[in-house]
């Protein structure tokens, strides 16, 4: 089975101290530490679980810059065949739906059985899984959190409403977006990193893909951010003392006094 599986980087909010940028529609980016999204590693060790059953090999793909190959080299000593850039200067700026143009016409460009993604994106939302079907008029599901491969098809489990799950069969091919949680991602060693620094990245511009600025691109964008802002620090907790007796019976009256125990 041939997978690719859609990546991004993202700034590691665990290593920096966020803040606004003067025209207060951004995070101020520089000197920022990134990372892979890590919903995303769940995604390729998915896959990369896949392969070693059925069979087959994974691809990594990823929009942006020439910053963004260390994220393609980190799920590359993970277990990934294959990293592939995607990058152009008129990418840039470009909306959920952008991105998702940009992959759907790589995804033209070869042969995939399965596309995953992860969940969603740290810094954004989760729109590209299945904006990314639609144009390719692929099935697609979400929030995937098991998948048994059968013939032509998959047996997918999806978390719903309520911790419930959901069973269905999917054709393939087909995008599915991983939840976290559906596996325990391999560790990787900075000897694998070191395995793969040399190793070239692919990479493909607009012209190749056939996308121009009047499809991605901040131009293109149907999306843009007005506003950007931190949620005003609220109220301390309160914290509760005394024996466990005295705490749950503080913690009863508290509920009860703001409506949550009748």
């Amino acid at each position: 089975m041939e997978i690719l599986v859609c990546a991004r980087r993202v700034p590691d909010t665990s290593e920096n101290e966020i803040e606004m940028n003067s025209a207060g529609n951004d995070i101020e980016r520089d000197d920022l530490v990134y990372s892979v999204n890590e919903p995303d590693n769940y995604a390729v060790e998915e896959a990369l679980e896949i392969v070693e059953r059925t069979g087959g090999t994974v691809t990594v793909v990823t929009v942006g810059g020439d910053d963004d190959e260390e994220i393609l080299r980190r799920e590359m000593a993970m277990g990934a065949k294959q990293g592939v850039l995607l990058s152009d200067d008129a990418f840039e700026g470009s909306d959920g739906r952008g991105i998702a143009t940009i992959l759907a016409a790589f995804v033209k460009k070869g042969h995939y059985d399965l596309i995953l993604t992860g969940v969603q994106a740290e810094d954004g939302a989760a729109q590209v899984g299945g904006m990314l079907a639609a144009l390719l008029d692929y099935p697609f599901a979400s929030l995937v959190n098991s998948i048994e491969v059968q013939q032509g098809k998959l047996k997918i489990s999806r978390e719903i409403e309520g911790g419930n799950k959901e069973i269905n069969e999917i054709d393939l091919p087909c995008v599915l977006s991983i939840q976290t949680g559906i596996n325990e991602p391999r560790y990787v060693g900075m000897r694998g990193i070191r395995q793969v620094a040399s190793v070239p990245i692919p990479t493909f511009d607009g012209p190749y893909l056939g996308v121009n600025g009047d499809k991605a691109g901040l131009a293109a964008a149907k999306v843009k951010r007005l506003d950007y802002f931190v949620p005003p620090l609220g109220k301390g907790a309160e914290m509760l003392e005394g024996s466990t007796a005295e705490i749950v019976d503080k913690l009863i009256d508290l509920l009860k006094a703001k409506g949550g125990l009748n």
